[in-house]
């Protein structure tokens, strides 16, 4: 399951910085970080799932908003053959539209960066709710904000917590630190942020990341590749 670490600032001067990790299939194709939406969403960049057409993470520069997607268990009865891919939604709040009415997809956490603020928009099969995240710095995966029964959030959202970010050109440098620390725990670990989620019965290994920078009135996204699935070797965010 995909790992989202963000820092809320205090000041609506500041940025608001995003570092998130994406766990999925190997085989499901995608594209890299780029503008794949030019008619529907003229402007907008993400990385694309290529069978669905939507987004795991996208932004929009010129609005300074940002979205991003983790899935999460729900307890949904909905047959299969009714289920909607998830991936617009990040596109919808990108664009600036909200969840209407009860979603048709599984269960996600939608984490929503307009400028210095941020959100948590939670569909777990039954009811939709919205976290407003506080200003500091917090850790998301599959369940709750924070949530310290998730044994990676109990690991290290203190280190990221701790962490001091400058405000330069590689502000992210002392959370890939911190991420590279937790690459030295195996990929089936439990508390492993760079994973690999096949021994639990899904097909999944961390693929990817990008770190955001969104401000009052833009967005600067970087992108990297791992080295291959499940393995932290270097990270080259450009």
């Amino acid at each position: 399951m995909c790992t989202v670490v963000i820092r809320v600032p205090a000041s609506s001067d500041e940025p608001t910085r995003v570092l998130a990790i994406r766990d999925e299939d190997p085989s499901r194709p995608w594209n890299p970080l780029g503008r794949w939406w030019p008619e529907s969403h003229d402007g907008v960049l993400g990385v694309r799932d290529i069978r669905a057409g939507g987004a795991w993470l996208a932004a929009d520069p010129g609005e300074s908003r940002l979205a991003v997607l983790l899935n999460r268990a729900d307890v949904s009865t909905r047959p299969e053959s009714e289920i909607t891919s998830r991936g617009n939604l990040v596109l919808d709040s990108v664009a600036g539209r909200t969840i209407d009415g009860t979603p048709t997809t599984h269960g996600f956490n939608l984490v929503e960066v307009d400028g210095p603020s941020a959100r948590v928009v939670t569909w777990d099969g039954e009811t939709v709710h919205t976290q407003e995240l506080a200003p500091g710095t917090h850790m998301i995966a599959h369940d709750d904000v924070d949530d310290a029964s998730t044994p990676r959030i109990a690991r290290w959202l203190d280190d990221f917590r701790s962490a001091r970010l400058e405000d330069d050109e590689r502000w992210w440098d002392p959370w890939i630190e911190i991420l590279e620390r937790t690459a030295e725990l195996d990929s089936t670990d439990d508390a492993a942020i760079i994973r690999d989620n096949r021994p639990y019965g899904y097909p999944t290994l961390s693929l990817l990341a990008c770190v955001a920078s969104v401000g009052a009135d833009t967005v600067d996204v970087r992108y990297g590749e791992l080295s291959e699935p499940g393995r932290l070797d270097g990270l080259d965010l450009s």
